[in-house]
């Protein structure tokens, strides 16, 4: 028997159907297997690859119906008869990545990237519902005062300690971020946690506003020599750590001319299409170029405590909550452009 919460009896599930729609239905609740517990989920926050899934470009791996989400936080409902160390009302969030343990990628340590690693809330059915079913092993404990809302963003934040770790970035070092939206902006905030100067570049107004609301030095790369102003405010040096978050092709070129000698190169972004690299910067200045890829463990502990301690201005970040049954509208306004996190409240709150 499993150890359950009142009020299983019915669901809400917003589906990805295709052609880019969304349709919010009555689900069941799944009940859990003996490894696995069911959720209520109070957020779940709508990310880039959840607008790629929305437009179809994702269809040869989703599929159909499909409820889709990753960031999100909630409430244990219901335990399988072998969890342990769980309670019904935890609160918890995920960390969305199931690894087969047996690949060359898992053994030598490496689950995070592992060779046939599933993408939850990709792969897999995701967070976009009233109540979810998942294995026990992708939770993770929440400060029992942490907001709810606010936990929706420790998936994220986790994307950008990752990068940030990866980078070797320490005190004093200059770093320059290569693009302002969500991502961009939790790697300049983490980056600025370490003691590094950061500086953030971005083309699009709104998002470069919100970046200096932050606190945030940005430049508009379109309207100064930003290889000029780094190299001056560097000494001539250029910046240690460049984080190309941009996706662009132009923030790849800049990305090499922005470097200091033996500076580190971060691709963030996932590029659709190759893209050309000054390899001669590279052998010239002895550039590294780093890629980062999702988290591990150790990044969502130290994601939970810059959220918890406030590090994370969850509060500026989230600009707006849509509830379930409008969850079309709340990708709408995300790609409308004019906000940074969009939460859509699937209910599991109290």
């Amino acid at each position: 028997m499993s150890e359950r919460s009142e009020g299983a009896a019915m669901s809400r599930a917003a589906q990805y159907v295709g052609d880019r729609t969304l349709v919010v239905r009555d689900t069941e609740p799944v009940p859990p297997a003996p490894d696995q517990v069911r959720l209520n989920v109070a957020y779940t926050g709508i990310c880039g690859t959840d607008l790629h899934v929305l437009h179809g470009d994702m269809d040869a791996r989703v599929r159909r119906p499909a409820v889709i989400g990753h960031e999100m936080s909630g409430r244990i409902a219901e335990l399988g008869a072998a969890v342990r160390g769980r309670r019904v009302g935890d609160p918890v969030t995920v960390m969305p990545l199931d690894w087969c343990g047996r690949c060359p990628a898992c053994r030598a340590g490496h689950t995070h990237i592992c060779h046939r690693l599933t993408f939850v809330g990709i792969d897999s059915t995701g967070s976009m519902q009233r109540s979810w079913t998942v294995p026990a092993r992708i939770l993770v404990p929440l400060p029992a005062d942490l907001p709810l809302a606010h936990a929706a963003l420790i998936e994220p934040t986790a994307v950008a300690v990752h990068d940030v770790r990866r980078s070797r970035l320490a005190a004093g070092e200059h770093a320059v971020v290569i693009g302002a939206g969500p991502v961009g902006l939790l790697i300049a905030t983490v980056a600025r946690a370490t003691g590094a100067a950061v500086t953030v570049l971005e083309l699009d107004p709104r998002r470069r506003a919100v970046a200096a609301d932050l606190g945030l030095s940005t430049l508009d790369p379109g309207a100064v020599d930003v290889a000029r102003y780094v190299h001056r405010h560097t000494g001539g040096a250029g910046a240690d750590v460049v984080f190309e978050v941009s996706g662009s092709a132009a923030g790849v070129r800049l990305a090499t001319d922005l470097a200091a000698v033996r500076g580190r190169l971060v691709v963030v972004a996932i590029h659709p299409t190759p893209r050309e690299v000054d390899l001669h910067r590279v052998f010239w200045r002895e550039l590294e170029l780093i890629g980062v890829r999702v988290y591990e463990r150790d990044d969502y502990a130290e994601a939970v405590r810059l959220v918890h301690d406030g590090r994370i201005p969850a509060t500026r970040l989230i600009t707006r909550v849509v509830p379930l049954d409008e969850a079309a509208r709340a990708f709408a306004a995300l790609e409308g452009g004019g906000e940074v996190k969009v939460l859509i409240d699937c209910g599991g709150a109290g």
